[in-house]
């Protein structure tokens, strides 16, 4: 049973650290987000349904593991934003953000 909830709450963490916003880097003079549209071909949507998403997902869960175990050490090094934007921003913003077959984060603004 303790199993059960060591494991449950290591998704109930992954998962609340999956809800974090993110904001467009890229932005023009008046200061809108520039956004970049791309047209994956079919074979690139299925391959990312089918293999990338699934293991990024898993990437982030693991990576949300592993930066919970390495928090106090990270935290006496200072290195605790680095840690978690590598860790866990990074592969969830890459499962998440990332319209399908597309290669870049960010969403796309198809009516411009």
């Amino acid at each position: 049973m303790n199993m059960f909830r060591s494991i449950a709450a290591l998704l109930v963490l992954s998962m609340s650290l999956m809800s974090v916003t993110v904001s467009a880097a890229n932005t023009n003079s008046s200061g809108n987000p520039v956004y970049e549209v791309e047209a994956p071909h079919a074979y690139a949507i299925v391959a990312d349904v089918v293999i990338a998403r699934p293991l990024l997902i898993a990437a982030t869960v693991i990576g949300a593991g592993l930066f919970v175990v390495t928090l106090p050490f990270t935290a006496m090094g200072g290195g605790i934003g680095r840690t978690g934007h590598a860790l866990v921003v990074e592969p969830g913003k890459a499962a998440f953000v990332r319209c399908l077959g597309c290669t870049k984060d960010g969403y796309n603004n198809h009516d411009e």
